[in-house]
């Protein structure tokens, strides 16, 4: 009798190599040509038999759970008399890390703090239980005490009571799982004391506080040296210096195109070789968090690179690649992307996989490197095609670090953004990746009024909790605003920057005067000051000093001639700013909410001389006046 053959649905090219699976279950269809008559269907996993069900014209449907790493997946068959046929394998690799889930639920009572760990999670791969919980204080502003009065070093045991802090700050605690095969999980959570009194975290709007406090520097590693995280490394003391502390580094992930900036990523575990080892940037971020500078990654979940393994498997096989599903797609069957980012194929967010394979990657560096959290590129397309995605991974990254921050590239405009898993987003308008400032400075008049328009969003205003990620340079703003506009207004936009609210961002260069296009420059740049890093430094000096200039409290009294001013304000001081945008002399009147300021004294930040200020207050040329009243 002629032998079945075996086909398996949607593996074809799997028999060479295994195929990647996201997933801890997944169903394998095939069927058989010429299964004998009176043959039942056998599937194997591993060796051990999985129920299988039988369709029309010998197909079938197995559920196969799958174990850590490879997996490999029999169907056969048994003829009537009894004999078995193994007729084919395929290879599946599980890449679901086996690990336990740690969950931590927190309780705020009148008398003490309720931590309980019993919602934690067998380990979804093997399904071994949780054998053991171990709690740690991790950062705190006083040492905290069990309920019992006795110090609280570490703790064992599904549940934690703690005695009532009252110091005011975040306190963050961790719990650390271990299933019955010895494999480990760790999350953390915070609470937060105001006014000696212990509150629960709004977790999906509120951000830890050093973001509030954050200024950011944008870093391109192949810009800082040759030897890419390590040329880094060797900068971290002059960024101290410069008084940042967060750094947000471009793409580093692996990509087919080792020059300039990678936002076509072929690996998303792995880093561009020229960059360096997983060893040289664990390295960068410990020695970063050792001066408390915060260490940011740039991710890429819209798309891969068209090179990628997944996608190359799909266009060479169709339908009949197991990641063919990997990748958005039109009615037609043509895989989708934005713009003429034909290089860059959108990823489908309504695959399961797909968002398990987003959640591990980015919860990687976080987990196995410490980083602390991402500016994620053209988030706007995964919002467009899966607006809920976002709020699952911010969940999920928040369980393992509560500290991180998710910077959006999209329109601070936009509520989606805040209200669905981001810290922030980008100073952008409504019309994707234009500058809210673009145009702002153009012409050499009028200046101060279009400021005025693009601040305040023509009059409409920002969601209350909206954090604006500013800049005046950045990877996509080609020319430096150096160039395009000179020096006199580059002071005076700096100044702008760094005494609004949201997070201000300097870009790699721009405090020294470097003038280069990011795009057009692989190679290293020079870091000779130029004339302005003093002022620079100076202005991230009175940004850090004054509590106001990090509120989220701004009061825009709008334009005069061509000077601008607006207000900012803490519960310990008022911060009114003056701008000149021109050449001449710009007289500009306290009026409104800026009235009641006139005949005061304050300091003058930039200079620290005293001012007494009257109704009319004169500025000089591209004067800037950073005035602190008590």
């Amino acid at each position: 009798m002629k032998a079945a053959k075996v086909w398996f649905k949607g593996f074809d090219g799997a028999a060479s190599e295994a195929v990647e699976v996201w997933a801890t279950e997944i169903k394998v269809q095939g069927g058989f040509w010429d299964l004998p008559p009176g043959s039942s269907v056998l599937v194997l996993v591993n060796g051990v038999s999985t129920p299988v069900e039988v369709g029309e014209e010998s197909t079938f449907t197995a559920h196969c759970k799958l174990q850590p790493g490879e997996n490999t997946i029999t169907a056969g068959y048994t003829e009537a008399d009894g004999v078995s046929m193994k007729e084919a394998e395929l290879v599946l690799n599980n890449r679901v890390p086996a690990l336990p889930k740690a969950v931590i639920e927190l309780e705020i009572q009148t008398d003490r703090i309720s931590f309980n760990g019993s919602a934690s999670q067998a380990n979804e791969v093997t399904g071994a239980k949780v054998v053991r919980w171990e709690w740690q204080p991790e950062s705190t502003p006083e040492p905290l005490k069990l309920a019992s009065g006795e110090e609280f070093t570490s703790a064992q045991g599904e549940s934690l009571e703690l005695g009532l802090p009252t110091a005011d700050g975040e306190y963050y605690i961790s719990l650390t799982v271990t299933d019955a095969d010895g494999y480990v999980d760790r999350a953390k959570t915070y609470f937060v004391v105001e006014n000696g009194v212990a509150r629960a975290v709004e977790w999906v709007t509120e951000n830890p506080r050093w973001v509030d406090d954050a200024m950011v520097y944008g870093v391109v590693p192949h810009n800082f040296g040759p030897e890419g995280f390590r040329s880094v490394t060797q900068k971290l003391d002059y960024l101290k210096d410069l008084g940042i502390n967060a750094i947000w580094l471009a793409p580093s992930n692996a990509t087919p195109t080792e020059s300039g900036h990678s936002y076509n990523v072929s690996n998303y575990f792995e880093l561009r070789p020229d960059y360096g080892t997983k060893e040289d940037f664990a390295e960068l971020v410990k020695e970063a968090h050792r001066r408390g500078i915060k260490v940011l990654m740039d991710v890429v979940p819209n798309h891969s690179a068209y090179e990628h393994r997944y996608f190359q498997h799909a266009l060479r096989y169709g339908e009949a690649s197991p990641y063919y599903d990997f990748y958005d797609r039109d009615e037609e069957g043509n895989y989708t992307y934005y713009f003429n980012w034909t290089h860059l194929p959108n990823l489908n967010y309504e695959n399961p996989q797909v968002r398990r394979w987003m959640t591990e990657a980015l919860s990687y560096w976080i987990r196995e490197f410490d980083v602390d959290g991402y500016r994620v590129d053209a988030i706007w397309g995964v919002r467009q095609r899966r607006p809920d995605f976002w709020p699952a991974m911010r969940r999920e990254l928040q369980r393992i670090k509560p500290e991180m921050v998710l910077i959006a590239e999209a329109s601070a405009r936009d509520p989606y953004y805040v209200q669905e898993g981001f810290d922030s987003a980008y100073d952008w308008t409504d019309e994707l990746g234009h500058w809210a400032w673009e145009n702002v400075f153009e012409e050499p008049t009028g200046i101060a009024q279009r400021l005025h328009h693009a601040l305040t969003n023509g009059g409409k205003g920002y969601h209350p909790d909206s954090l604006t990620f500013r800049f005046l340079n950045n990877n996509d703003t080609a020319a430096r605003f150096l160039t395009r506009y000179g020096a006199d207004l580059k002071r005076v936009a700096a100044a702008l920057v760094w005494t609004l609210d949201g997070i201000p961002c300097l870009y790699t260069g721009e405090e020294n005067g470097i003038e280069f296009e990011p795009y057009q420059t692989p190679d290293p740049i020079s870091f000779i000051d130029r004339g302005y890093r003093d002022y620079y430094k100076q202005l991230v000096a009175i940004r850090k000093a004054n509590p106001a200039l990090r509120s989220r409290e701004v009061a825009f009294l709008g334009s005069q001639g061509e000077a601008y001013a607006f207000l900012r304000r803490s519960p310990e001081q008022t911060v009114l700013v003056l701008l000149n945008f021109s050449a001449e002399e710009q007289t500009y009147t306290l009026t409104g909410e800026a009235q009641p300021l006139s005949n005061k004294i304050g300091k003058e930040l930039l200079t620290g001389r005293e001012v007494n200020l009257s109704d009319n207050v004169s500025l000089a040329p591209w004067e800037v006046m950073i005035i602190a009243f008590a």
